[in-house]
């Protein structure tokens, strides 16, 4: 398999996998979107509880054609870039895209962009 299809299939199997420790909320639907053809995956929230509205992004994770995995937003406890390393994706291919590229040389273990 090619990387860049390796990589689009690990984000996806994570996306599932951390939308399975959520627990259900009455009136709150967990969705997740794939756009495979332009690489973008989500893990969102939207409902509605106590007569306020949830629009919330869990997970944001893009994976670009050079086979790059840009981590945009990571609303979780598990620090979804180690879980992504678990599963095969190396840390060099991974960028911690919600950090500033100023703060990403910090992270030397993982990609700058």
């Amino acid at each position: 398999m090619e990387k860049l299809d390796q990589y689009k299939q690990i984000v996806r199997e994570t996306l599932k996998e951390v939308a399975l420790m959520i627990p259900s909320m009455e009136g709150i639907e967990l969705q997740i979107v794939l756009d495979e053809t332009n690489g973008h995956y989500l893990l969102f929230m939207v409902g509605w509880e106590n007569n306020r509205r949830e629009y919330a992004s869990i997970i944001h994770i893009d994976v670009k054609p050079d086979a790059k995995v840009h981590i945009q937003h990571d609303g979780t406890d598990l620090t979804v870039a180690l879980e992504l390393v678990k599963k095969g994706i190396p840390k060099s291919s991974i960028v911690i895209a919600y950090r500033s590229p100023k703060q990403r040389i910090f992270i030397e273990e993982f990609a700058q962009a």
